[in-house]
Formats: C-alpha cells, structure tokens, sequence
C-alpha cells in the first residue's frame, strides 16, 4: 500500500478530541503540553473540558485541532506506523500547517503559534456579519464558478474550496453569498445552504490576513519535510521551503484545490489515505473523489491498535 496522512480543517472540533489518546501515549499528552506552552495558555483544557462556542472561535479550532492531529501522529510513532510510512501528506486549508508539521517542516511550537495568529487575522480582516460561506452540493467546480461570477454583482464572491466532485463552497460578501445560494438552486444544486463560520475564509476578502501571515512567515524557519506535502493551492507534492513559505501566504486568499489534490496523489499511486485527529470529513471527501483508495480514520487508542495490528 502508498499512503499518506491527511489533517482535517475547520468544523471537525469537539469537546474531549485527543484526549484518550493523550492519556494512552506519552508522546500524544507531551504535544499537547508543549502547544499550551507555546501559547501560554492550557488549550488542551479547553479542548476537553471547555465549552464549544469557545472551542470554535477561528484562534482556538485552528492550534487545537492541529494538536489533536499531531498527538495521533505521535500515538502512531508509538507503534511504529509514523510519518516514515507514507508518500505524502496533505492537509485542508489549516491542516496544511498540521500536514507540515507532521513532515518537519514547522516545528510543534512554531505551528501552535502561526495558527492562533492566522485564526486572529482571519477574524478581524471582515467585519463580523459582512461575511459569509455557503456549500452548493451537486454542483462541480466550474458551475460553482459560473455561480459565483453571476452572484458576484460588484462583490465578492468566489468557488473557495473544491471538496470533491459535487461540493463546492463558496465564500465572499454575505449578500453575494446569500445571492449565490438561491443562484444554485435554480441551476440544479441538490442543496445550497449557507455554513455556520465565523469569516468568509479564502477569498479575496481575506487580503490583509494574508499579508500578516506573510510577515509572520518571514519570521519562522521551515526546513524541508520528510515527504511532499500536497499543498492546497497548487495541488501538487512540494518540498522546496521558499515555494512552501509563498503557498502558506497565498492559501489564506486562495481555493483549497482538495478534489485535486486527491487526484494528484490518486496518480502518483496514494492507494490508501489515514486521516489524523478530529472527525472523518475527508475521508468522505476522498471516497467520492477516488473510489479505488481505502480509507482509515485515527483519533482514538482503538484506531492505533487497529492500524498497528495492519502494519
């Protein structure tokens, strides 16, 4: 089998995720005491005693559900089954930073800390309630463009993640958004609705987050993963550590090409993908992009064990 890591985004936290595998492992509970080092503050107790709404705050899901991930990475190493075992990692939008870590490229501290920062500079680049995302499903990405460009009428509003063959979300001004939805389903969407987040996230709106992130950027050091990270604006394999410093800076106003990224690792002979941390989402995502690749999903002692018990 050729595999390769994926780390989930946005919308998969919930309350208590990691935290048997950080009771399990060592090496999983010291990941997450070296992020709330990092940010000096104890996010590990947020994330499995807090409450949700503050869980979900963009400046908290982003570092926690990276945390979450790499603690599972860890668990993995436990078992020998570790970044070593796969032909590239890939990541959505955040978890492009999860993915990064997870190949060495950013150290655990330096990535806790880039994401607070992107979750903060995120949220305040639009105004809360000028924004907005909505998902069209049933809808490929060039009618989701043909959507966004008809909606659009003088704002923005753009296709900002191709998930995979038939979900399409879309994010910009919220009126062009709401536009958007009712465009959709004249045009054959299955479901237009819109999505309970905070920011329109990669879309032209989100310009001053990115030119703070490229500041921040300069200031950290990125060495060459161990393996490609399949980036989400280009969908392709890099490891060059300038070429990943600019994607990191252009994914904050870019598509998270995701459909093509699995794709990409689909023809580069990926036959099975392990989704690190919270949630399943995008092992869903793959299984509709590519039906050949067997998926797993860890974020529990058990799927380890299973995992291990394969390898």
């Amino acid at each position: 089998m050729t595999r390769a890591f994926l780390f989930p985004g946005q919308g998969a936290q919930s309350i208590g995720m990691g935290r048997a595998l950080a009771e399990a492992y060592p090496a999983a509970r010291a990941a997450f005491e070296e992020v709330d080092a990092a940010l000096h503050s104890p996010l590990s107790r947020l994330i499995w005693e807090g409450d949700l709404d503050e869980l979900t705050l963009t400046e908290n899901a982003q570092p926690a559900l990276m945390v979450t991930s790499i603690a599972a990475l860890r668990a993995l190493e436990a078992e020998g089954q570790g970044i070593e075992t796969a032909a590239f990692v890939a990541g959505h939008s955040l978890g492009e930073y999860s993915a990064l870590c997870a190949a060495g490229a950013l150290a655990l501290a330096d990535t806790a800390r880039l994401l607070r920062l992107r979750g903060q500079v995120m949220q305040a680049a639009v105004p809360v309630g000028e924004g907005a995302m909505a998902a069209l499903l049933g809808l490929d990405v060039a009618a989701a463009e043909t959507v966004a460009a008809e909606a659009a009428g003088g704002q923005v509003c753009e296709a900002a993640n191709d998930n995979d063959p038939a979900q399409v979300v879309v994010s910009g001004h919220r009126a062009a958004v709401e536009r958007a939805v009712e465009i959709a389903k004249g045009k054959g969407a299955k479901r237009a609705l819109l999505l309970p987040v905070s920011a329109p996230f990669h879309c032209a709106l989100m310009s001053p987050a990115a030119e703070a992130m490229a500041e921040a950027l300069k200031e950290v050091r990125i060495a060459r993963p161990s393996v490609p990270v399949v980036a989400n604006v280009v969908a392709r394999g890099v490891d060059d550590p300038d070429e990943i410093r600019r994607l990191l800076v252009a994914q904050v106003t870019g598509r998270v090409r995701w459909r093509e990224s699995v794709e990409f690792m689909a023809a580069h002979g990926v036959d099975e993908t392990v989704e690190l941390g919270a949630g399943k989402a995008l092992s869903g995502m793959v299984r509709r992009i590519a039906r050949e690749i067997d998926t797993k999903a860890v974020g529990a002692p058990a799927d380890v064990a299973a995992l291990a018990g394969e390898g």
